[in-house]
């Protein structure tokens, strides 16, 4: 009885499907983005964000990512679909390009975003403390920082007095940026002139109308739109000797003057902590959309040389990043 006892314990630890000898349980993650495939910052420190939680691509996670390489919005409405269609438990979205076609294909899959917009606004949420749907994530939206980047543009040109400003008027919470920037230039002293930008042609005339009316610095309201042609607007102000400044550092990285804003990739860092929740149970509906907590200033050095400008050492004392 007793030989007969260890034979079946035996046969029992290597019978397939036991614990022992089974994989671990696979958790399925869909990503859609408008960046390059294999070029993508924000989707490698999300993966570094979901390593730090545990997850190992090939043994716990699989990500079908997907990359829409600058397209419009009806290849990424497609790719938007096909995720869908694979029933991922849950989808990582960068910025809103991404994530309203997910939103419009109606799915009730759980959805974490990073969106530089206003998400109420928007009508991806209901509120920030309880977004009610099955949208949640963070938004890198920061009026308090509108005026401080104002600031920053004075401490570079003291005599500045007229400031352009470039913004997308479909972009949520862009009036917010709008009503902030008036009541900084206002403080400051300041005159502003405001151009919408929603495509490159408006963007050109906007670039050339500034340089009309003599503006002496630009700020860049920042969305993945304004984002695309950042090299654009750069070559435009190093020709035309106009410093620019916006909210995220690949602005300042693409040879504009400054940034200053939330570090993004930090962000979507955050972000696998919204999916682990998520995996475990939580319910996206009662996940609180949440603010950036990490801030960085960025200047561009070669730029400001280029520029013909000293940047204050006050003003670099502050920088998190230089570069050279």
């Amino acid at each position: 009885m007793h030989r007969r006892r260890v034979l079946l314990a035996a046969c029992a630890l290597l019978a397939p499907g036991t614990a022992a000898a089974q994989k671990p349980a696979q958790s399925r993650i869909g990503w859609l983005s408008n960046d390059r495939p294999g070029n993508s910052p924000f989707y490698d420190a999300f993966r570094s964000g979901m390593r730090s939680l545990g997850y190992a691509e090939g043994r716990n996670l699989a990500i079908e990512a997907r990359f829409g390489d600058g397209a419009g919005p009806e290849r990424l409405g497609e790719l938007a679909a096909e995720l869908v269609g694979l029933k991922p438990q849950v989808i990582v979205t960068q910025g809103g390009p991404a994530t309203f076609p997910v939103q419009r294909t109606g799915t009730t899959i759980p959805v974490v975003m990073g969106y530089s917009g206003d998400p109420v606004e928007a009508k991806l949420a209901a509120t920030y403390a309880r977004p009610g749907r099955n949208i949640t994530g963070m938004t890198f939206l920061s009026l308090e920082l509108v005026g401080k980047r104002m600031e920053m543009l004075r401490e570079v040109l003291p005599a500045l007095k007229r400031v352009a400003i470039l913004a997308n008027p479909e972009h949520a919470g862009q009036l917010g940026e709008l009503h902030a920037s008036q009541a900084a230039a206002s403080r400051l002293g300041l005159a502003i002139d405001y151009f919408q930008v929603r495509n490159l042609a408006e963007l050109d005339h906007a670039l050339a109308s500034a340089l009309k009316q003599q503006s002496e610095a630009l700020v860049q309201f920042p969305d993945a739109f304004t984002l695309r042609y950042r090299d654009r607007i750069a070559q435009f102000c190093i020709e035309n000797r106009i410093p620019a400044i916006s909210g995220w550092a690949q602005f300042a990285e693409s040879g504009n003057l400054m940034t200053y804003g939330p570090d993004l990739r930090a962000v979507f860092t955050r972000l696998a902590t919204y999916v682990d929740k998520i995996l475990k149970g939580a319910n996206p509906a009662a996940l609180p959309i949440e603010f950036p907590d990490t801030v960085e200033l960025v200047v561009n050095l070669k730029a400001a040389r280029s520029l013909g400008l000293t940047i204050p050492q006050s003003l670099l004392a502050r920088a998190q990043r230089t570069i050279e």
